[in-house]
């Protein structure tokens, strides 16, 4: 199995490679703004890698030629909510005109790949105290980024139809782990830890509001469900992945600060904080295990200790 992996060079992008490379017969290429692996994916470097313009389809086309995909997983796009706000053109270029390029580009291209689409689950509307997400909820994006990620969604579905494509649709909640940029909170909080317990900063960690819960899971957990769906999905199917339970962000960082070698002291800023948020959000998976027997299997401490372990290896100090 031949697999165009978008965005391949980023958080998401880099542990989908590794799982397909674990898979005989699966053979995984990759496409984004560059056309060589970041030192933190040095170990890819074998797997073919181009560099495209995403405002250019028919140079995207060419590659897709080249490489003769069997199946395309999609995960090139825009990925801040909180950052959205103040750049939302970004936001709406990466996660709609992107997608929009990439279809073009299929199209010229003559090929009839296996589509997956991967969007958010913040497309959602917030539910009603704490209730599930499932994939006929209301939706109801809240910011530029799930707004460009729902138009993606659609856009994707649509242009599937319209080309006789077998496009997969996958809304995943929040997902941790090691390699995941520090503009995200909990990678945030264990770079911090790490760059305090090495002395490079004082033991004070600033953080927004604490109190919603979210549904965690690890980004290992997430690209299987990924690997399953571009198998089993059904076709302009949407799914949602997540773990189902809900987790207080405090509680969260409690896990975290456990592991941590120093003291560290809290201290919440105003300009962190996000007016508006739901308190539960939390997903119904019962559509993704039924279809791929997808199950985690990766704990909420396994993987806090993954991430704040990579964090002091690659902290300089």
């Amino acid at each position: 199995m031949r697999v165009l992996v978008t965005g391949a060079t980023g958080f998401v992008g880099g542990w989908m490679v590794e799982r397909l490379l674990a898979q005989s017969g699966w053979r995984p290429f990759g496409i984004g703004r560059r056309n060589d692996w970041p030192e933190d994916l040095a170990h890819l470097r074998h797997v073919p890698l181009a560099a495209i313009d995403w405002d250019d389809p028919e140079t995207i086309a060419s590659q897709i030629r080249a490489f003769g995909p069997d199946a395309i997983i999609h995960l090139a796009g825009y990925a801040s909510a909180g950052k959205s706000f103040r750049e939302p053109e970004a936001a709406w270029w990466g996660n709609f005109s992107v997608t929009r390029s990439l279809f073009l580009a299929i199209e010229s291209s003559g090929l009839r790949p296996r589509i997956l689409h991967v969007g958010t689950g913040l497309v959602y509307a917030p539910p009603e105290g704490e209730a599930l997400l499932d994939e006929c909820a209301p939706l109801g994006p809240a910011s530029p980024y799930a707004a460009s990620k729902l138009a993606g969604d659609f856009l994707a579905r649509r242009e599937g139809k319209r080309l006789g494509l077998e496009v997969v649709v996958a809304r995943p909640l929040n997902h941790i782990g090691p390699r995941q940029d520090p503009q995200f909170a909990l990678a945030s909080f264990a770079r911090q830890i790490a760059r305090m317990e090495k002395g490079l900063q004082p033991p004070v960690l600033e953080t927004g509001n604490l109190s919603p819960a979210r549904d965690l899971s690890d980004v290992r957990d997430i690209v299987e469900g990924y690997y399953l769906l571009i198998q089993n999905g059904r076709p302009n199917g949407v799914y949602n992945l997540g773990s189902g339970h809900a987790l207080r962000m405090g509680d969260v960082l409690n896990h975290l600060l456990h592991h941590a070698k120093v003291k560290v002291d809290l201290v919440t800023r105003g300009d962190l904080l996000r007016p508006g948020e739901p308190e539960v959000f939390r997903a119904d998976t019962t559509k993704l295990r039924g279809d791929t027997k997808w199950s985690p299997r990766y704990s909420l401490e396994e993987t806090l200790s993954d991430l704040l372990a990579w964090c002091r290896e690659t902290v300089a100090g």
